[in-house]
């Protein structure tokens, strides 16, 4: 089964570290500019997802939302979460790591578009 959310080991092993230090974490992804087109990774629950926001699906054991906005542009595609050195978001837990998280994505095959509806 095709997930709509992945993430590279790179990524996974940046949000072990972050839950070792920050405990059960969740992304938001919202799209628009800035700090909003990066997912953004923060302590569970401490950002307010409501009925704007879809469970896109797991990464490890962390959920990850995005806003129905944003999903309807990207629902043809498979967001990948990577971890690249750098600055990210200011608000988002890996800025002090020196590392940001990053989403990069690519267009789901028709087979694998099948297998989603």
């Amino acid at each position: 089964m095709v997930e709509r959310v992945t993430a590279t080991e790179a990524a996974l092993e940046l949000i072990d570290k972050l839950v070792n230090i920050h405990g059960p974490l969740m992304f938001h992804q919202s799209g628009g500019c800035c700090d909003g087109s990066s997912p953004m990774c923060f302590p569970r629950g401490e950002f307010r997802v409501g009925d704007v926001d879809v469970l896109l699906g797991k990464v490890g054991d962390t959920p990850f939302y995005i806003a129905k906005d944003q999903y309807a542009y990207w629902e043809h595609t498979q967001l990948i979460i990577d971890a690249i050195d750098g600055r990210g978001g200011m608000f988002s837990l890996e800025g002090p790591e020196g590392k940001r998280f990053l989403t990069r994505s690519r267009v789901f095959t028709e087979q694998e578009r099948q297998s989603l509806r």
